[in-house]
Parts: structure tokens; C-alpha cells; sequence
């Protein structure tokens, strides 16, 4: 009011002065006085006249509007000196201060934050319609936490200095919460039952830490869909929601919910049709459909079924079909259901773009992408190039999106966003193992070494079990259909006394070449042929008897052969802590006839896992692990390549490699047969927002080493023949994976739950560069 005040008065003296002076006069000059804080280029960037312009009281009445709009001054006065325009300016006062009184639910750092956004801030120009509005929004936020009572008073105290500061009183009431929810008319399901659909509930005893008695109108509008879908999904096909009822009692603490409904009849499916244009054959689609006749109508199936068309179109190049179905019901309380096929052109991809990575090369990505530029777009190739990148394990996430091409109805544009992760280690280190001792090593082990998507690993390390020197490379796309090709050469030095097993130690030398070829998306071959080098050291007071007498037969020097095969069935959805799918790998390691020992070792290792949520954050998994080693030829099964159990790896609860047949020493010795499995239940970890690097399971492990030929040295009672069931060992707890960014880092709490005499056990245990 006093602004338009200040506009009419500062017209009405222009007006007498232009009334005086003719109608428009020439500028000479313009002068402003008033001004304290506001820079006279704010003034002349809005008040559009200058000096020489030939100006009119309604050219002057127009600029003065828009110096007004500006917001910074109360007051404009014009008058006329001569040839000068003289600007007499009041400015609006600034806020030098904010006090903010009765808040303790909302911090007042957030509340001057979220002042600042509305536009009002200590220095900033005090607008009185500003305040008023952001007195509105504080209700507001406290209403949406439920404190319908809460309330905001403001009191403007004047400063010297054209200042005032603002004392905010916030009043904020006490949660209102949910006292009744009266559902009116269902006769086929209970009160009760109903309800239990709903987000929103009565006060109960985790109330304080759920909040779910609080009312939510976004809530209330979810809830109210899922009562829909209920009924929708059981045959209800008329079912409706006729009104809501939302009360509040006078005191805004209690609030009152009434939903009034009409169930109708159930109905069944009498029979299902599709109609349109056939581009992929009718009784293939038919396959894909989930409704079938005799049916109870739910239309979550129908919602199925017509995504499960579009993916089938999609698949064939139709991305822009349009899939309708339309349920006819019928008095005698059935529907038919129809599908109308509308599938448009067939649609071609124009460009692939990639976005995110930073280390990874573009061309390497592209390698594992099935869906190629300018080919037939496909939702299946689309997908798997996404599940194919998920595996590398270079990527803590992949999205995909797909988008049209603006003015084409027949191109689009696949857009892969990755955020990459650590996928190896690189350090110098300094450390200690739980197993090993002191460690001191510089390792590089690199599954995307430089981006390039080679797998590079150089090693020197030290620690009272190994000493080694090693380089290994793998280019997995050695030719540009997948076959992959990779070198070793190491030098190690084991001593098997420090592991936790029999006294001994090898020293061994060797390297080999490999090669791999893809069966499919998910199988994949391997074969490497090795050259080594090994020689058994022993000592003569603890080396136990069986050692000895292995030597005395083969000799401790052995220069063998070895082939290794390896197949491999991997349908995990992602390469490290995946949540869905399985994965079954089989090897095989033969010392090949003319080697100084020749044996076979071979194992089997399968993983399952299952979502128990849509998010997959709750997973079941399952895994087993089995081996059987036998010799080939004259010679015995070389004790060094002896299965062990116990540990991470295997039987968690138990000491590394304790399990199984014990030598004459008392020392673990290992077996020619390993049977391990176990059970996790995998949970979100708690406190933690990104669950991408992080996993919490609680799990049950099973297993053990057995001996199906002893050797003759072994002394009576350390040694049994064959495999005994009843000798498995169990354990159970808890579990722990974290992605640090040098590798991950695993825990894991367990308790043996039938070990036996002369067992080691072991509550805690932990591993670096190890994940469950």
C-alpha cells in the first residue's frame, strides 16, 4: 500500500511539474540522492532513460514502474532542477538479522536454509510479501510431518541504519495421528485384512520408529491403490472406491480415515484374443500371454501379459508398439479379454552412446555390448549388453535408457550410463594377516588395467606362508569374437607348516599359456597348458611320516605337464555381490603322461541366488563345492595338490585348513575328495544409504576333506578310508563385505555347531581381496 502510495504521489508532482514545463522537455542530466546500500548502476539499469532523451510524463510514469518492480525502494520521488531529472529514492530496509524462537523438531540451520531459498536472508532487502509467503511454507512443512496445529508469528523490529531484524516464533504443535481407519462395505474380505494392505496405521508399538500412524495424503492415495489392486487382482472387476473421508478433531491431534467402497461380483476369464497386426506369429504370442480361460480375472496378470507382449514385439525390432488390452464384461460375471496389436515401424538403433566412465576405454565396453549401431533395435539385446557390462565387474552400476529420435518414428538413440569401481588392487604393503603373518608385497592386480579391459597382474610378495614372483595377462578379446588369450610365469616358495597344514614346503617355477571360447552369452571354455617345475622340501624332525614316504617312492624333484580345463555357466546379474541367477563352473587339471607325476583333479562349483523382494536387497543364495583327485598311472596322487577345508572359503567357524585327515604329526593333511555347501540369507546393511558396496548375510556353512586312499605310512586312527556323511561339519553367523577402494574386505562371526574333539575353531575371521 505505501509502495503504490509512493508511485501515485511521485505521478501526480511529475505530472504538475510536465503540466508547468510543456509536455516533454529534454534531459540534461539525471541526479539521484537517497541512495545508501543500492549501487547507482542497479538504478540506471532500471530506469530506462538518459541523459538527451526527449521524455513525456508517460515515458517518466513507465520507467518509474519498472524502478518500482526492482524491489528495492518504498518510495520514487521525481522532480525537475532546470534540465536535470533528480531521482529522490527511498530504499526499502535491509534484514540484519534472523532469529528463529520454538523450533526443535526442524534444526535452525535447515530452517534459515530453507529461508534462503524462499528469497530471504540476513543482507538481503526486507519484503514484507516474501515473509508472508514463507510464514505459508513453514506451515506447510510442519503440516507434512503431521503437526497440523503448528504455527508461525513474525514480528519485524526496526534498526537504526535502515535495518530491521526479523523475530521468527514457530509454534509447532504435537503430531497428529491416526486413530481410526473405517473401511465401509466390503463384505468379502475383513476390516482387518484389509488393512493390513495399508502403509498407514494405528498407533502401535513401534509407532516412534516406523511413523507409519502419521498421515500422508501421498500415502493415503498409495494405500488406496493397493485396495484397488486387491480387489482388481481377485476377481473384482467392478470393484470401486466411492469416496474418502479424511477428519481431523479440533485440537489437530487425532485424524479420522473412512473409505467407502463397492466389491461387486467375482468374475472369471471366459476367454482371451489378440487382434492387430501380427508381426511376430500369433501362437508365439499366445505363449508369452499369462491369462487364461476359466481364470479368476486379476488384472495384474493382464498388466503382465501386456508387458510380456511388448518385449516380445520389442524383441523383434518393434520398440514403439502399443499394446491395449480391453477386458469386456459380461452380465453372467465373466470377461473377455482382448489384446490390440498396434507395433508401428520397426525401429533401428542410430547411435549408442556411453556416459560415466572415466578409466574404462569407449571401445571396451562396446566389446560387451550384444545391440549394435544401426542394427535392428531388440529390448533382449538392449538388456543382455546391460547384464554383459553388470558381469565385468568394472561398474558399481549400469543403467540403460532408450529414447527416440526426434523427427523420425522409426530410430532410436541406447544410452548406457556406467559408474565404474574399483576392479583390482595396486599397492606396496606392509601388513598382517590372520593367516600368513607379516606381509610385505607390491602387488598390481588389475581386472581393467588402464581402462583397456585387459586383466594384468604383477606380484612380489612376502609373508611366513609364500614368498612369490608372478605375472599374469589376459586379453579377453583377443579376436573381436570373444576368444580370450592370456601368459603366466611365477616363482613360489610355500611353506605349508605356516598354512595351518603338514610340515613341508615346495619351491616351484613355471608358466603356461591359455585360451578361452565363448559357447554362448553364458558359457564359456577354457584351456591353458603349464610348464613346472616343483621341488618338496622337508624337515627331518616334523616332516610326518606320510611325506617321507611319498619321496622315498617319487622322488621330491618333479617337472610336470599340466593341462587345465575349465567350462563355465554364468548367469549372475552382476560380477561382484550379485542377487539373482547362478552360475556352475567345472575344471579339470590333468599332469599329462610323460610328466614326472600324472594325476587328475577335478571340481564343480555352483551358485544360486534368489530375490526375496522386487528391489533384491532381500536374497537367499545358495552355494556348493565339490572335488574329487585321483592319479594317472603308476604314481600316487600327489599330496601337495590335497582339497582343505575350513575357513572363509569353505566351512566358516573353523581354523584355515583344519578339517579332514590329520598326518602322523597331528598336522591337517588334507584329501583327494572336498565336499562344501552352505546358505545365506542376504539382508540390506543397516545405516548405510549406497547397499552397491556393502553386504550383511547371515549364513550356515557344511563340509569337509576325505581321504579315499591313505597312505601306507599313516598311522591308525589319523587316516579313514572313503566318504562319511556323518563327519560334515556345520557352522552358523554372520557375515560382512565391504568394496573398500583397495579391494574388498570381508568379516565374518561364526559358531562351530558340531564340532567334535580336537577340532580348531575359530569365532572370528577375516580376509582382504575376499567377498561372500
Amino acid at each position: 500500500m505505501k509502495r503504490s502510495i509512493g508511485l501515485l504521489l511521485a505521478l501526480v508532482i511529475w505530472s504538475s511539474v510536465a503540466q508547468a514545463n510543456n509536455s516533454s522537455f529534454e534531459i540534461q542530466d539525471i541526479r539521484l540522492e537517497g541512495l545508501q546500500r543500492v549501487s547507482p548502476g542497479l538504478v540506471f539499469r532500471n530506469f530506462p532513460i538518459t541523459a538527451g532523451d526527449q521524455v513525456s510524463s508517460a515515458a517518466l510514469a513507465k520507467a518509474t514502474r519498472k524502478l518500482f518492480k526492482t524491489g528495492y525502494f518504498d518510495d520514487v520521488k521525481l522532480s525537475r532542477d532546470n534540465g536535470v531529472l533528480v531521482l529522490k529514492l527511498l530504499e526499502r530496509p535491509s534484514v540484519s538479522l534472523i532469529r528463529i524462537e520454538g523450533n526443535d523438531v526442524i534444526e535452525t540451520e535447515m530452517l534459515l536454509e530453507g529461508l534462503k531459498q524462499g528469497g530471504l536472508q540476513e543482507g538481503d532487502v526486507f519484503k514484507r510479501a516474501t515473509l508472508e509467503s514463507i510464514k505459508q511454507d513453514l506451515v506447510r512443512v510442519y503440516a507434512s510431518q503431521g503437526r497440523y496445529g503448528a504455527s508461525v508469528t513474525t514480528d519485524v523490529e526496526t534498526l537504526p541504519g535502515n535495518r530491521v531484524a526479523l523475530n521468527i516464533d514457530v509454534a509447532e504443535g504435537q503430531i497428529a495421528t491416526i486413530q481410526h481407519i473405517n473401511i465401509v462395505g466390503n463384505t468379502v474380505y475383513t476390516d482387518e485384512e484389509l488393512k493390513e494392505l495399508f502403509s498407514l496405521k494405528l498407533p502401535h508399538f513401534w509407532s516412534f520408529y516406523k511413523k507409519d500412524d502419521r498421515y500422508a495424503r501421498q500415502k493415503l492415495s498409495g494405500d488406496l491403490e493397493k485396495l484397488r489392486s486387491y480387489y482388481l487382482d481377485s476377481g473384482y472387476a467392478n470393484f470401486s472406491i466411492d469416496s474418502t473421508q479424511v477428519s481431523i478433531t479440533p485440537d489437530k491431534k487425532n485424524i479420522f480415515i473412512t473409505v467407502n467402497v463397492t466389491e461387486g461380483e467375482k468374475h472369471t476369464i471366459r476367454a482371451v484374443d489378440i487382434a492387430g497386426e501380427m508381426v511376430v506369429p500369433e501362437n508365439q504370442l499366445m505363449e508369452t500371454v499369462r491369462v487364461e480361460e476359466g481364470q479368476t480375472f486379476s488384472r495384474k496378470l493382464i498388466v503382465e501379459s501386456q508387458d510380456a507382449l511388448a518385449t516380445t514385439i520389442g524383441n523383434a525390432g518393434y520398440m514403439f508398439a502399443n499394446i491395449s488390452p480391453v477386458p469386456e464384461v459380461h452380465d453372467d460375471n465373466t470377461v473377455t479379454v482382448k489384446f490390440f496389436l498396434d507395433p508401428g515401424k520397426r525401429t533401428y538403433v542410430r547411435r549408442i552412446n556411453i556416459s560415466g566412465n572415466t578409466r574404462t576405454a569407449d571401445d571396451v565396453i562396446r566389446q560387451h555390448l550384444k545391440q549394435m549401431e544401426s542394427a535392428v533395435a531388440s529390448n533382449e539385446m538392449i538388456e543382455q549388453s546391460k547384464v554383459r557390462l553388470e558381469k565385468t565387474g568394472y561398474f558399481k552400476s549400469v543403467n540403460v535408457e532408450t529414447t527416440s529420435v526426434p523427427g523420425s518414428d522409426d530410430l532410436v538413440d541406447v544410452s548406457y550410463v556406467v559408474e565404474e569401481q574399483q576392479s583390482g588392487s595396486f599397492s606396496a604393503s606392509l601388513g598382517f594377516s590372520q593367516n600368513s603373518g607379516i606381509i610385505l608385497g607390491f602387488n598390481l592386480q588389475q581386472d581393467n588395467f588402464l581402462g583397456t579391459g585387459k586383466k594384468v597382474g604383477v606380484g612380489i610378495s612376502n609373508s611366513d606362508t609364500l614368498t612369490e614372483y608372478s605375472y599374469s595377462y589376459v586379453d579377453p578379446y583377443y579376436t573381436v569374437d570373444g576368444v580370450s588369450r592370456g601368459f603366466s610365469l611365477y616363482y613360489r616358495e610355500r611353506d605349508f607348516d605356516e598354512d595351518n597344514t603338514s610340515a613341508f614346503s615346495t619351491d616351484e617355477i613355471g608358466g603356461g599359456v591359455n585360451f578361452g571360447y565363448p559357447i554362448d552369452d553364458y558359457q564359456r571354455l577354457n584351456f591353458g597348458l603349464n610348464l613346472e617345475q616343483v621341488s618338496i622340501n622337508t624337515n627331518a624332525t616334523e616332516t610326518p611320516a606320510e611325506i617321507n614316504q611319498y619321496i622315498a617312492d617319487e622322488g621330491n624333484d618333479y617337472f610336470n605337464m599340466i593341462l587345465r580345463s575349465t567350462w563355465t555357466d554364468n548367469h549372475l546379474n552382476r560380477g561382484f555381490f550379485p542377487t539373482k541367477g547362478y552360475s556352475h563352473t567345472a575344471s579339470l587339471e590333468l599332469g599329462l603322461p610323460g610328466s614326472d607325476l600324472s594325476y587328475y583333479k577335478a571340481s564343480f562349483n555352483t551358485k544360486y541366488y534368489r530375490p526375496l523382494d522386487d528391489n533384491r536387497n532381500w536374497v537367499l543364495s545358495l552355494r556348493g563345492r565339490f572335488g574329487y583327485g585321483g592319479e594317472l598311472g603308476g604314481n600316487e596322487y600327489p599330496f601337495y595338490k590335497h582339497f582343505f577345508a575350513g575357513g572363509l572359503k569353505t566351512v566358516r567357524g573353523f581354523e584355515q585348513n583344519s578339517l579332514g585327515p590329520r598326518d602322523s604329526k597331528n598336522d591337517p593333511f588334507g584329501g583327494d575328495v572336498l565336499i562344501t555347501g552352505g546358505a545365506e540369507f542376504i539382508f540390506p546393511t543397516p545405516f548405510v544409504k549406497d547397499q552397491s558396496g556393502w553386504r550383511t548375510l547371515l549364513f550356515v556353512d557344511a563340509g569337509n576333506v576325505f581321504d579315499t586312499q591313505c597312505s601306507s605310512a599313516s598311522i591308525a586312527g589319523n587316516c579313514e578310508e572313503g566318504i562319511k556323511l556323518d563327519e560334515l561339519r556345520y557352522s552358523a553367523g554372520f557375515g560382512l563385505s565391504w568394496l573398500t577402494p583397495i579391494g574388498p574386505l570381508s568379516f565374518a562371526i561364526a559358531a562351530p555347531l558340531n564340532d567334535k574333539s580336537g577340532d580348531e575353531t575359530e569365532v572370528f575371521q577375516f580376509a582382504l581381496g575376499q567377498t561372500f
